[in-house]
């Protein structure tokens, strides 16, 4: 079965544990939050953001495809 990773939330579903892992003290959501005010966040969750779509597209390319019945 394939996932869509075209929505938002699931893009941010393929990042947000490590972004959680690499900052302590705070969250992905605090990030992306922020975002909507500050440079800086901004062009951090974009940056999280393309890693995201990066990992869409190796899971894509990787998936075996199921033969019809």
């Amino acid at each position: 079965m394939s996932r869509d990773f075209k929505d938002l939330a699931s893009l941010e579903a393929l990042v947000r544990d490590d972004y959680d892992r690499c900052h302590p003290g705070e969250t992905f959501d605090d990030m992306r939050r922020r975002a909507s005010f500050s440079k800086e966040d901004r062009c951090l969750y974009r940056d999280w953001l393309a890693v995201a779509a990066a990992r869409a597209a190796d899971l894509a390319e990787t998936e075996i495809p199921v033969a019809a019945e």
